[in-house]
């Protein structure tokens, strides 16, 4: 297998990431970077890490990386920031949507907006947003979309995130063949990486003794996947879902 590695500093391909300033976000943002690739870092209200991230890429290489700044809840603001995303090299190669609001809601207490807000950076934005980069995307281009491996065995207390996390896989295998040959869509769909909010000690113990490999996800492992699905290695895989999960699908 040949190096992950894509085209030089001068014609290197671009990559938009949502959620890029912070966690999984900036470790697949550095990863594409790493690999060659020019950046887009999706930020919101994470204005000052994004900006702290764009420069330490382009400390690396010159000009390789550039700020966005857009509420994934706004439709009008996904356009603008699809078209930001092409402006800053003249084309636009991949789309990561990695952007994702994750907290309890318990049925008793479930709001319209908790379900709006949930459903807006896990499925509407990312529908959106690829609806707005397909027309701008090149010859060869992908999209990874960040899933849920726990959506067969999901924790009680998360019905709005499940549900709108079931959607985006759903949509990726629907996008896949709507894009095809065109465009790839995949997803990866990641295990345990941080305890959420809510989650109390006993219980994460119980779920870490049902990680097979023994530990949580750690991001990096997230964002080799996501380099894999980018790469030409993946040239022939689309609508694919690819577990990062240590093996608790299994458990």
């Amino acid at each position: 297998m040949k190096p992950l590695v894509e085209a030089a500093s001068d014609g290197a391909r671009v990559v938009l990431v949502t959620g890029a300033a912070r966690r999984i976000g900036a470790v697949i943002a550095r990863t594409q970077h790493a690999a060659g690739w020019n950046v887009v870092v999706h930020a919101h209200r994470s204005r000052a890490e994004g900006q702290a991230l764009v420069a330490e890429l382009d400390a690396a290489r010159a000009g390789s990386a550039r700020l966005a700044l857009a509420d994934l809840g706004d439709p009008a603001a996904l356009a603008r920031l699809a078209s930001e995303a092409h402006a800053a090299w003249g084309r636009l190669d991949a789309l990561v949507n990695n952007a994702s609001t994750f907290y309890r809601t318990p049925l008793p207490q479930l709001q319209p907006a908790q379900l709006d807000d949930l459903l807006a950076s896990n499925l509407r934005g990312p529908l959106l947003l690829t609806q707005a980069c397909a027309p701008l995307f090149g010859a060869g281009a992908a999209v990874v979309n960040i899933v849920d491996t726990q959506l067969s065995h999901p924790l009680p207390g998360y019905s709005a995130y499940y549900a709108a996390k079931a959607g985006l896989w759903s949509l990726t295998e629907t996008l896949a063949l709507e894009l095809a040959p065109r465009v790839r869509v995949n997803a990866v769909a990641p295990g345990h990486t941080l305890w959420g909010e809510g989650i109390a000690s006993e219980m994460q113990a119980c779920e870490l003794a049902r990680i097979p490999l023994g530990r949580l996800a750690a991001a990096e492992d997230v964002a080799r996947a996501a380099r894999f699905l980018l790469s030409e290695d993946a040239a022939y895989i689309t609508g694919a879902i690819l577990p990062v999960d240590g093996g608790l699908r299994l458990a």
